[in-house]
């Protein structure tokens, strides 16, 4: 589990998977997550098992993101692999309700900080959506590099990494 200043991270449960579905049935929510398609319930029953044998396989992986304020799952943040590609991506998805309110950078910012710190990671990436300049804008504001535009959960998106010593020397 990690703490940031107002949030909470835990490993997922199964029965976190309806709350999951009903979050990412938003539309607006899961317009740049893949769409219905990817996010409806079976992908998502899928997708948690993967979020949950990623915390078995590397002690990391996706994972609810609680508002310390109220206890309320918000949406979800972690590290995990990006698809086949060696790179382990740091991700976030928050709802509606809460947007606007920098906790995606704050979640992500959490999460390379562990990724960095107690993972032993020495570079870590995220992807967007190319469209979603939102979540490049939070990835600017960590100091991640854009490095280029490629395919990825079926959409073409920006790629832009950040390595250890990058990292440590935005953060000190």
């Amino acid at each position: 589990m990690i703490e940031t200043e107002r949030l909470i991270f835990r490993r997922f449960v199964d029965g976190d998977l309806p709350l999951l579905i009903e979050q990412r049935s938003d539309p607006e929510v899961n317009r740049y997550l893949g769409g219905p398609e990817r996010q409806n319930a079976e992908a998502l029953s899928t997708r948690m098992r993967f979020y949950m044998d990623c915390y078995e396989k590397f002690g990391f992986g996706m994972c609810p993101m609680i508002w310390k304020a109220s206890g309320e799952i918000i949406g979800t943040a972690g590290i995990q692999p990006l698809e086949d590609t060696g790179d382990i991506e740091v991700g976030y998805s928050i709802i509606k309700s809460f947007w606007g309110r920098g906790i995606g950078t704050e979640a992500a910012r959490g999460w390379l900080k562990y990724g960095f710190d107690v993972a032993g990671l020495e570079r870590m990436v995220a992807v967007a959506v190319v469209e979603n300049v939102a979540s490049q804008n939070i990835m600017k504001k960590l100091g991640m590099r854009f490095e280029k535009v490629e395919e990825h959960y079926g959409e073409d998106c920006s790629f832009y990494a950040i390595s250890k010593e990058e990292f440590d020397a935005l953060n000190r």
